[in-house]
């Protein structure tokens, strides 16, 4: 959070969520490049995306993930996708979530998004892969 304001309860709930799900590897590199101008961003997807949104009960983070996937590819965000697809290994959504997830971008919101993202998902399980191997 900014000097200005101590974190809230959101806050803290979204910031363990967000290790919990995109690792603390990856929440470390995002909190050390925060410059202040994008640490207000930062903040707010803290505790909106991952506090408010992500932390909730209803549906798991494997459903969150899948579905958060879908509408990424579906939007072309090739980066977020890619972040996403390497979050699945703390989510628990499975390569066949995945696959199921990116047919339903083919039909509703079409193929060459899917087609994408397939390449993109791809490639990323190759890296998660050999980073196993190694």
């Amino acid at each position: 959070m900014s000097e200005l304001h101590q974190p809230s309860k959101r806050f803290e709930q979204g910031m363990a969520t967000r290790r919990a799900v995109l690792g603390d590897a990856h929440v470390d590199r995002a909190e050390s490049s925060s410059t202040p101008f994008d640490k207000p961003f930062q903040d707010l997807i803290t505790e909106a995306a991952w506090g408010h949104v992500w932390s909730r009960p209803t549906l798991t983070r494997r459903e969150r993930s899948i579905v958060t996937i879908a509408l990424l590819a579906a939007l072309g965000q090739d980066d977020e996708v890619a972040m996403h697809v390497r979050a699945t290994a703390n989510t628990g959504a499975s390569r066949d979530d995945i696959c199921e997830a990116l047919l339903h971008v083919a039909i509703y919101a079409g193929v060459p998004a899917a087609n994408h993202a397939i390449k993109i998902a791809k490639h990323v399980f190759e890296q998660m892969d050999a980073g196993k191997a190694a």
